[in-house]
């Protein structure tokens, strides 16, 4: 890269941050999630298994030159039956400084690049930095959405994030650390809520500390919690316990990375009730006679879709 400080990622990343609150980028109105576009895609390859990578990000892997990954948080069982016939670079232990020349030079060459995250990279992906950047080279850039983790671990546990009664609300976070200051951490104020569902990224070797923490604030000891391992991987491993007692079983199991925990009642989906979306009301058209109602029913299917699509968004 060049000595230009105008070409520093940083300097990129600094004016692409103060940029922004002002008007939309002009391809927010021309393009929605799953398009293909211009420019290098950053593609979110799921939390593990291959199949749950997107159709989208299959097919951009299928056209890769150069696919740029993330180590080992990505399946090498993935890499190999998608990436096998590119270059391939693993992007851990390199920095920004030489991630992004890789990138624009491969780009600028013709090649075509993918950028390959973990997950969905809009999720503690540190993808916007990279995208800035490289916008910032002249390389457009765009995002293809990826199957997080908490996805991936709410369908092993055979449950919802969100259920009637039980929990209303999702909230994706990370413990305390270098990252997060003591006041940023806001863990046990989701799970005083009661009706939160709350997934922990990044935390599985802060177990113990958190659930102390959640203790000495006076959460409930029996709140259940569940501990998901390598969600949707071979060696998948899934620890069920509460609040009081899961710091003990996911150090019995030797594990201090690449989990999942999730905590709250939609752990076991206990104390659920039927939920309004499928229940008298979805049936009522404009005339309630029983004659009319088979005609509400059959009006009904695609309003029920549209509500279900926006619960799970």
């Amino acid at each position: 890269m060049s000595d230009d400080p105008a070409s520093d990622p940083q300097t990129a990343i600094d004016a692409a941050s103060d940029g922004r609150g002002g008007d939309l980028d002009d391809r927010v109105h021309a393009h929605s999630a799953g398009d293909e576009q211009e420019g290098i895609p950053f593609v979110g390859a799921g939390p593990g298994d291959p199949r749950l990578l997107t159709v989208a990000g299959t097919e951009l892997l299928a056209d890769a030159d150069l696919v740029v990954h993330a180590g080992s948080l990505v399946n090498s069982e993935l890499l190999d039956e998608y990436c096998g016939h590119a270059e391939l670079v693993n992007s851990v232990g390199k920095d920004l400084e030489e991630l992004i020349p890789l990138m624009r030079d491969a780009y600028e060459a013709g090649r075509n690049v993918v950028r390959l995250h973990s997950g969905d990279p809009a999720i503690y992906g540190a993808a916007l930095e990279q995208m800035d950047a490289l916008e910032h080279e002249g390389v457009p850039t765009y995002f293809v959405p990826g199957v997080t983790s908490a996805f991936a671990a709410s369908a092993t546990l055979r449950t919802q994030l969100t259920l009637n009664e039980v929990a209303n609300h999702v909230a994706f976070t990370r413990p305390q650390g270098k990252t997060l200051s003591p006041e940023e951490d806001h863990i046990s104020e989701f799970v005083g809520m009661g009706d939160v569902t709350t997934c922990i990224y990044l935390g599985t070797h802060a177990v113990r500390e958190t659930m102390d923490r959640l203790l000495e604030d006076g959460r409930d000891p029996e709140t259940p919690v569940a501990v998901i391992y390598h969600a949707s991987w071979p060696d998948e491993d899934v620890i069920v316990g509460s609040i009081d007692d899961i710091a003990d079983k996911v150090e019995d199991a030797g594990y201090r990375a690449s989990a999942l925990v999730v905590i709250g009642d939609a752990v076991t989906g206990a104390g659920y009730e039927r939920s309004y979306l499928y229940g008298d009301w979805a049936n009522r058209g404009p005339d309630s006679s029983e004659g009319n109602e088979t005609d509400a029913r059959a009006k009904e299917p695609d309003a029920q879709a549209t509500e279900t699509h926006a619960e799970d968004d």
